[in-house]
């Protein structure tokens, strides 16, 4: 059924190819979107390769039944062609068992793949007998077990066969040149194409993109082509405009007007003809942005009125094109809970000072000191921050800035007295109650703090340790890196006094033996000593009496120190006198 189906739609055709060098075209056939033409040989398999990609085409892929009765019919109809005809089957070099490589048995088509759905090979007794390349194929329809039906065979590649079939695919094809049957001139109007691979003639059923046509009788050429933004191939011409309305609906997409002398196309009321005369597409609206400042919309119920519009916070001018701002601040209710400013396009709310603008609303601000807990005031730094501020005469303490210390940068400074109980006064660290309700620096450097260079400093001192101490060229309270600070030491206040070296425990007991010059010295020195502890005794109760325990104790010297200001104390009274 398939083969007289074929054999009714597809028919001969074909002249030689113009090139004497090149194997000429016997006869062809198309289906749908692939032609197929038979080149007689003599000629090897690798040569009829070269030809068919020289037309750009390649061997034949016999890949269903549909193909094979392709080969059939043109075997059929060409008596021209021996019995053994390549086709695109070839067997690389190896070895391969044929049983186990499917219906190809390891044969590979020349496009690189073994797909396929068919096969028929002349010989099936090679059970066990593997098959050594490199080997081609040819096809026959000369066959004992299915007469008229091509079988394959192995062959020898550098073998000369009969021939070769060729295969061309194509994107797409034109049905043959239609005339209008009701025509008085319909049956003497025929039509010659010839092919992109070389086949030329009348009676075809399918044609690739790429074949011309001449209709003879009219004096027509026309081309298989695929129009821009189409699928689908038809009949055209570089020309513009109709041709015979009677031939392809004179290549209308729509209708072809008959009446007029001269040939013309027709589009429905929808649809406009494009610039080869021919087609038919919806119009194009022509902008008309141009027009409006911001935007333009086309009217399609008028042709060729527009409507301006603005974008959003804009209105149209009185002459309906320019776009202006509107005032937003303007509108009533105001649109804003405090202030208004107006900008172009739209518009910003403000608040006054003191005021936030929170999610559209204006929200009064906190006083950043509102929650602070400085001990003696609050000073606002911004809306969002503060900082702690002292009396005159005090200070931030640096390990807690919300409270406050006693704070002197000079020598002498007015003590902090309790104005009910003017003997309950307080003096900075560092510095001692004096004369007139004055607190004095205490000068570490007369007490020999340091055993190398000392500078005094209000409420301190420093040490600049020397080359050979353990703290070399540093500068410090303390130039002994392995001395501990005693008690004595903190209540000193600013300064602090050397500890004596700890004596040897491995030195010797002195023995018993007539008393010696050195001993009386050490007397006397153990008599001073004790009267300094007495002064110092004097001194701590004296400033008991002059602050209440409850209060900030007083720098105290060492009771050497205060010996020398007892001194000083003297010395200004008899200056008084």
């Amino acid at each position: 059924m398939l083969g007289v189906f074929l054999l009714s739609v597809l028919a001969p055709a074909g002249l030689g190819l113009p090139t004497p060098a090149e194997p000429l075209l016997s006869s062809s056939q198309c289906v749908e979107h692939d032609c197929f033409a038979i080149f007689p040989g003599p000629v090897t398999f690798f040569a009829a390769k070269q030809a068919c990609e020289r037309l750009r085409g390649h061997l034949m892929t016999v890949r269903s039944s549909v193909a094979a009765d392709v080969i059939s019919l043109l075997l059929s109809d060409d008596e021209s062609v021996g019995p053994r005809i390549w086709i695109g089957l070839v067997l690389h070099q190896g070895c391969v068992d044929p049983e186990q490589l499917g219906p190809l048995r390891g044969f590979q088509w020349v496009t690189g793949d073994n797909r396929t759905s068919y096969s028929r090979w002349a010989r099936l007794d090679r059970v066990g007998a593997p098959l050594c390349g490199q080997l081609c194929v040819t096809v026959t329809a000369v066959a004992a077990s299915a007469p008229g039906e091509p079988v394959w065979e192995e062959q020898q590649c550098n073998q000369e066969a009969d021939g070769f079939l060729c295969e061309f695919p194509f994107a797409a094809s034109c049905r043959p040149v239609a005339v209008d049957p009701s025509a008085a001139v319909a049956v003497h109007v025929p039509s010659t194409y010839s092919t992109p691979f070389g086949a030329h003639g009348r009676d075809f059923q399918a044609l690739p993109v790429g074949t011309s046509a001449v209709v003879e009788k009219l004096g027509l050429e026309l081309m298989c082509m695929v129009p821009p933004g189409a699928i689908e191939a038809r009949w055209g011409r570089e020309a513009p405009g109709a041709w015979d309305c009677n031939v392809e609906n004179g290549g209308c997409e729509h209708a072809c007007n008959r009446s007029a002398v001269t040939p013309s196309c027709l589009c429905p009321g929808d649809a406009v003809l494009q610039a080869d005369e021919r087609s038919c597409a919806a119009p194009t609206v022509q902008s008309c942005n141009h027009l409006c400042e911001h935007f333009c919309v086309n009217n399609s119920e008028v042709p060729g009125s527009y409507v301006c519009m603005c974008e959003t916070g804009y209105q149209l001018a009185a002459d309906q094109h320019r776009c202006e701002d509107v005032d937003d601040c303007m509108m009533v209710p105001n649109l804003c809970p405090q202030r208004c400013v107006n900008t172009k396009g739209g518009f910003e709310c403000q608040c006054y000072p003191g005021y936030e603008l929170v999610d559209g609303e204006c929200v009064e601000l906190l006083d950043p000191c509102f929650a602070a807990n400085c001990e003696y005031q609050c000073q606002p730094v911004s809306q969002t921050e503060y900082r702690c501020i002292c009396a005159e005469g005090f200070a931030p303490n640096p390990q807690d800035t919300h409270r406050c210390q006693m704070f002197c940068n000079e020598t002498a400074c007015p003590a902090d007295c309790d104005p009910n109980t003017p003997d309950s006064c307080q003096c900075p660290e560092g510095y001692i109650l004096d004369v007139g309700f004055m607190c004095t620096d205490i000068d570490e450097c007369d007490n020999e703090y340091c055993p190398y260079e000392c500078r005094n400093l209000p409420g301190s001192y420093e040490c600049i340790c020397g080359p050979n101490s353990d703290l070399a060229v540093s500068v410090g309270t303390d130039c002994d890196a392995t001395r501990v600070p005693s008690i004595d030491d903190k209540e000193d206040g600013s300064g602090e006094l050397p500890i004596s070296p700890t004596p040897d425990s491995t030195s010797s007991s002195p023995t018993a033996g007539p008393v010696h010059s050195g001993v009386l010295i050490g007397i006397s020195i153990a008599s001073l000593s004790l009267v300094v502890a007495l002064l110092a005794l004097l001194c701590h109760l004296r400033k008991k009496q002059g602050a209440a325990p409850a209060e900030l104790q007083y720098k105290c010297g060492s009771p050497a120190k205060e010996v020398v200001l007892q001194h000083v104390r003297t010395d200004r009274t008899l200056q008084k006198l």
